[in-house]
């Protein structure tokens, strides 16, 4: 067989693997998140093998049942806390009475209308607060809120078959840890088992540091975001729910801390449309950004280097670029799955191609 039917062969079973997961990606999808899970879960899986009970260790089955419990546990937590106060939210903005919103922030209004008429438009009929009244209701147009929970509602109906699907699936990943890499290994060839063994086993450890690491930034600028909020005078039970936005958006690479401060920026002086402009809304605003700007910046100290830089093995810069890559290609969901596909990529390139020089420069922090 000559090279270039080689290469045809491979293009061709390429091309039916692909169509094979994008026909069934729903499955791929809980394939994929509770191989996830699976990687959070193994450190409690491994500690409580340390544990004895008459100097018998726990069996593998039950710990790999515990430690889904737990992690069930957390998620359910998690939402039980959050979902009544995301909710709450949600409410109090559906009702916001939006001309008397308005009507606080007349004064400033009128001198930056005034300043808008004389400057920049020539029609005087021009009306900044009947503009601003129309842009709030199409926002928190309840029918939107009620659209969503529609739609929230008729998804619930998968979520339960997801959440068996996912539970079914981690509970065998974390009672054998090597049942994802075997699988993959069925279909390499004998010659090259045990480079790609190694390359599991690295891919593996990498992901586990990297997805621990992500749970631990979002629940401390949660923390953080939260605590500092309480501390310049939001509600308690707003400054968590703008903590909880906080930390999801900064899931999403270098975009997500501005979406994250901007949407906390809006609840926070919805919520509070009831003070004095310039003698508490103004100071409480630049409070409120004062403590985004701090929690982000402990998170470009702290967290990010310990997350992309350490638990990667790679350069800031290196990881910049990748992002941007990914986000060029695929949005926001590039941006995101940009560092562990780019951690999977940097691992098994080393594997295989490591006489390359640029593969050498790359992958050299890699274990």
């Amino acid at each position: 067989m000559n090279r270039i039917t080689r290469y045809i062969i491979i293009a061709v079973i390429a091309a039916i693997v692909g169509f094979i997961l994008w026909y069934f990606q729903h499955i791929v999808a809980y394939i994929l998140i509770s191989g996830v899970l699976s990687l959070v879960g193994r450190p409690i899986v491994d500690m409580m093998g340390q544990i004895r009970i008459n100097q018998r260790k726990i069996a593998l089955g039950l710990r790999a049942l515990s430690a889904l419990i737990i992690l069930w546990l957390i998620f359910f937590t998690f939402f039980r806390i959050f979902i009544p106060l995301v909710a709450n939210e949600a409410y109090a903005l559906s009702n916001l009475d939006v001309n008397k919103a308005v009507e606080s922030l007349e004064v400033p209004i009128d001198r930056f209308e005034q300043l808008v008429n004389k400057f920049f438009v020539s029609d005087s009929s021009f009306s900044l607060e009947d503009y601003l009244t129309q842009k709030i209701i199409s926002v928190l147009d309840i029918s939107i809120l009620s659209n969503f929970v529609g739609s929230l509602a008729s998804v619930l109906g998968n979520i339960f078959v997801a959440i068996f699907a996912i539970s079914f699936i981690t509970f065998f990943f974390l009672k054998d840890e090597n049942l994802f890499s075997n699988a993959i290994l069925a279909f390499v060839p004998d010659h090259e088992v045990s480079q790609v063994k190694h390359a599991l086993k690295s891919t593996r450890r990498l992901l586990m540091r990297y997805f621990i690491g992500i749970g631990g930034q979002i629940t401390g600028i949660i923390i953080l975001v939260t605590a500092g909020l309480s501390i310049v005078g939001i509600e308690f039970s707003r400054a968590l729910v703008m903590g909880l936005i906080a930390g999801i958006m900064n899931v999403i690479p270098y975009l997500g801390p501005v979406l994250g401060t901007t949407i906390g920026l809006v609840l926070g002086i919805a919520g509070n449309l009831d003070l004095n402009f310039y003698d508490e809304l103004v100071p409480l605003t630049i409070y409120m950004v004062l403590v985004f700007i701090t929690v982000q910046l402990i998170d470009n100290t702290l967290f990010q280097p310990l997350i992309y830089s350490s638990s990667v093995n790679a350069h800031p810069l290196e990881i910049f670029l990748v992002i941007m890559i990914a986000a060029s290609l695929a949005g926001i969901a590039g941006m995101i799955l940009a560092i562990p596909t780019y951690t999977i990529l940097r691992v098994f390139a080393k594997e295989f191609f490591s006489e390359f020089k640029i593969v050498k420069k790359l992958t050299r922090n890699i274990e």
